[in-house]
């Protein structure tokens, strides 16, 4: 995995994206012990910043004011350091990221995962087809540069680990990389 950087930040910034119920809360809990970045839960930050607003009733769950997100994080992003945890990417500016990581399931282990968090009906049907026909790959893959995106699978604990080490390798990479090109 190359390790593209913005020289300007003093540490890489990562997205960690992907269905609902693929593991990435446990993938950026796990990275931020580890490494010390910072984990932004985007979800957790809307809620305690005021960044909701209206109810869908259908998927049960608050409208995000993408805007009002994105200006309260402009700081803290420039800073770097920071693992940003999100089901959706493509709001988020290309600029921000150093690598966009991808976590995918198997639709049975996806499906397994939401219902035992409630989920049903529409909601649990459109998150499993949203990993079937891969849409949040495709969103990553056509919001930020190809090279930066990359795919991993979390079905089980042991990719969990795999993920773990590879992602903390490209950190890795980084670091060394930017201590080279100073």
């Amino acid at each position: 995995m190359a390790a593209p950087q913005n020289t300007d930040r003093k540490a890489p910034n990562i997205l960690v994206t992907g269905t609902p119920g693929v593991g990435k809360s446990t993938l950026c809990s796990k990275l931020s012990e580890l490494t010390g970045l910072t984990w932004l839960d985007i979800s957790k930050i809307a809620k305690d910043h005021d960044c909701l607003e209206g109810f869908d009733e259908t998927y049960q769950c608050s409208y995000l004011d993408e805007d009002k997100l994105l200006d309260g994080l402009e700081d803290t992003m420039s800073k770097g350091g920071n693992i940003v945890d999100y089901h959706s990417n493509e709001f988020f500016p290309e600029r921000w990221f150093d690598a966009v990581f991808v976590v995918r399931s198997d639709n049975t282990t996806l499906y397994d995962r939401l219902t035992s968090r409630g989920y049903t009906g529409k909601k649990l049907e459109d998150n499993v087809q949203c990993e079937i026909f891969q849409t949040i790959l495709e969103e990553a893959k056509s919001s930020y540069r190809e090279e930066i995106v990359h795919e991993m699978y979390s079905r089980t604990p042991e990719e969990l680990e795999e993920n773990v080490r590879n992602i903390c390798g490209w950190l890795e990479g980084w670091f060394r990389d930017k201590g080279e090109s100073n």
